[in-house]
């Protein structure tokens, strides 16, 4: 099983280069679909690793992956500028999910 990455910059893809992953930059909505399109149907690849500002280019089509039994795990990571959730964003979802706060 492999991961691929896709990046909306050049310093996220290039540090996961240096890892071992392959990738690919998408700066548009169309690209990022694209790329998503044509590395689903690798059976080869079972991580898809997308950077938060990519992945907000295309929550619908992200989520329907996410929620289908096949095809692989698809994971959103901050690119070197930090998370755009914000810094207490796990906080945040578990007080939201189960009520608990810490």
């Amino acid at each position: 099983m492999k991961a691929f990455i896709i990046s909306d910059n050049t310093d996220s893809l290039l540090g996961m280069k240096m890892a071992g992953i392959k990738g690919l930059l998408a700066h548009t909505k169309d690209e990022v679909i694209k790329a998503l399109e044509d590395i689903k149907n690798n059976e080869e690849v079972g991580i898809i690793i997308i950077t938060e500002k990519a992945a907000n280019l295309i929550p619908e089509e992200l989520n329907q992956m996410k929620l289908s039994k096949s095809g692989p795990l698809i994971i959103e990571m901050p690119d070197r500028h930090g998370s755009i959730r914000g810094d207490d964003y796990i906080a945040k979802y578990m007080k939201e999910s189960i009520g608990l706060k810490i």
